[in-house]
């Protein structure tokens, strides 16, 4: 595939993903991940948790949603090079009954159209 045509489809990889997020669809989320999946999250600091396939990443989602239920994405900035989308963005939610903000960045690895690899940093 020549080069700015696999930039697009993991450009649409990842935003297909990051919909499925914002909507909080457990569902259309892994449906988006590969079923060998990779998720490293930010949490516990310093080096955060890596979850591994469809079930243990599933698992974390539908826990993730249920605890925050207004969690919001929003992207800064997004670009492509071949299968590794970067994300930067700001995760919005409520915290003590206040608005809440994080801003980090992903970096994922696409294969066949969808999300093989999530690797979430932190600032701050």
């Amino acid at each position: 595939m020549p080069a700015q045509e696999q930039n697009t489809a993991t450009l649409l990889a990842v935003e297909r993903f990051n919909a499925a997020f914002n909507s909080h669809d457990v569902d259309a989320v892994m449906d988006a991940m590969t079923h060998d999946c990779v998720f490293d999250n930010t949490a516990p600091a310093p080096d955060g948790h890596r979850m591994e396939g469809a079930a243990e990443v599933r698992a974390y989602w539908a826990k993730f949603f249920a605890s925050n239920p207004d969690a919001h994405f929003e992207t800064e900035e997004i670009f492509a090079c071949n299968d590794r989308g970067v994300v930067r963005w700001v995760y919005h939610k409520t915290k003590d009954n206040r608005p809440w903000h994080l801003r980090g960045v992903d970096i994922f690895k696409i294969q066949n159209g969808k999300v093989a690899e999530k690797l979430a940093y932190v600032k701050g």
